[in-house]
């Protein structure tokens, strides 16, 4: 506001004289004529006044100019071609404003006055305010550079914090934790390193436990046949029917791991995700075929074997998918169903999906239990399930397959006692 008021002031001198010369300038034909009326103008708070005539040289000059290059190299002419010229500069502690303006007399350029200020409070003014934004811009620069290194080191701690919870896990350290606070993108990449180790910690107790069973399961049944082999080689005078019976024995058991062998198999092909050529396959085709395969061994245990198939009843799968759900669920619900008792299986189709239903009057599951009913080795009774023959490996491989066909599976308790396990697809247009 300052530096703009001098400059006005400056351009409103200049108008003043030029003004006034406009009627008299042709009749002073001297100096003393020129020095004579700027002295009446009064002209005040300027340091430097200078009219020339119309080819640019001075006239009226204190300073002694007298030649157009004398005055600041391309102003003058500017005023002398009819513009209004106005600048100001600061150099040298001095802040410096200037005005050109043409002399007119009846629509022709007679002249010029050029007047010229120099102001040494502005000027301190101007160097104050330079001094002032310096040490500000100073201030602001340390304090940037504080904020930037704050931040980095901020970043990089909670990165670091990442790269040793990273290594933590490498070594198998599943329990560490991230705790990072905030909600910025390292706050989120924490939380989801932590879902990440919880899913891992899950894993490796599902493998540890997997494999624990595993080996169990397979230890069992092959303790059993070194036994009675043993048994045999090292009795010489054993009897024709205890060798008999022995031998039976060890077919038994050989059976037992062939079985648990190939369900393991199949468990490894269902965890591999190897993709399977899907096709438009009749449910009704497998059910048939599993009732005439188990009719035997229901009959052995004197169970009614009954069924209720709805034609069909097709489903995006393989021959072999279908085959496990159907077999491992009927033979499961004939395996645990009491004497004398019973085994439905209904196929029927219902809004644009197949339901398997397979109900029997077994021991059932205690509700407790049902939640892991079809998590692998598990078994509700184990003596029982021994007895049986059962692995605890069918209700896993009936889950995963139908998982992998994106169907549906429950098991609820029937009133009354059993079970009735309960499959979903969508169904498929042959």
């Amino acid at each position: 506001m300052i530096f703009s008021s001098k400059q006005l002031y400056v351009q409103s001198q200049a108008s003043l004289i030029a003004t006034h010369l406009e009627e008299t300038f042709e009749a002073l034909t001297a100096d003393d004529d020129i020095h004579r009326v700027v002295a009446q103008l009064d002209v005040a708070g300027v340091t430097h006044v200078v009219i020339t005539d119309n080819n640019g040289f001075a006239l009226y000059d204190p300073a002694g100019r007298s030649t157009q290059a004398d005055f600041p190299t391309g102003y003058i002419e500017k005023a002398l071609a009819g513009s209004d010229v106005f600048y100001t500069q600061f150099s040298g502690g001095l802040f410096a404003s200037s005005a050109f303006m043409p002399i007119m007399n009846n629509g022709e350029i007679i002249g010029a006055v050029y007047v010229h200020d120099l102001d040494a409070e502005l000027g301190a003014i101007l160097i104050d305010m330079q001094s002032t934004l310096r040490g500000i811009s100073i201030l602001v620069a340390i304090f940037s550079v504080i904020v930037v290194v704050l931040i980095l080191w901020s970043v990089m701690r909670r990165v670091t914090s990442i790269i040793k919870a990273i290594k933590s896990v490498r070594e198998g350290e599943y329990s560490y934790r991230i705790n990072m606070g905030g909600s910025d993108e390292l706050a989120l990449l924490s939380d989801e390193f932590n879902s990440l180790t919880n899913r891992l910690r899950e894993t490796d107790e599902v493998r540890r436990r997997f494999v624990a069973d595993a080996s169990h399961e397979l230890k069992t049944p092959l303790a059993s046949i070194r036994l009675l082999s043993d048994s045999i080689l090292q009795n010489e005078d054993i009897e024709y029917e205890t060798m008999q019976e022995f031998i039976s024995d060890i077919g038994h058991e050989a059976e037992r791991l062939a079985r648990t062998t190939g369900k393991l198999m199949t468990l490894s092909r269902l965890d591999s995700a190897i993709p399977n050529e899907n096709a438009c396959v009749d449910i009704r085709d497998a059910v048939m075929a599993t009732l005439r395969m188990l009719k035997p061994l229901a009959e052995s245990k004197e169970l009614k074997l009954d069924s209720e198939l709805e034609d069909n009843c097709f489903v995006l799968a393989t021959d072999d998918a279908i085959h496990q759900v159907v077999f491992n669920l009927v033979e499961n619900a004939i395996k645990y169903s009491k004497p004398d008792g019973s085994v439905f299986v209904r196929l029927n189709v219902e809004d644009e999906f197949v339901f398997l239903t397979v109900d029997d009057r077994g021991v059932g599951v205690p509700v407790s239990d049902l939640p892991y009913i079809f998590d692998r080795f598990y078994r509700v009774d184990k003596a029982r399930s021994r007895e049986a023959g059962g692995s605890g490996l069918g209700l896993s491989i009936v889950w995963d397959t139908v998982r992998d066909l994106n169907g549906k599976i429950t098991a609820i308790r029937r009133e009354g006692g059993g079970m009735r396990f309960q499959v979903r697809f969508s169904l498929c247009n042959p």
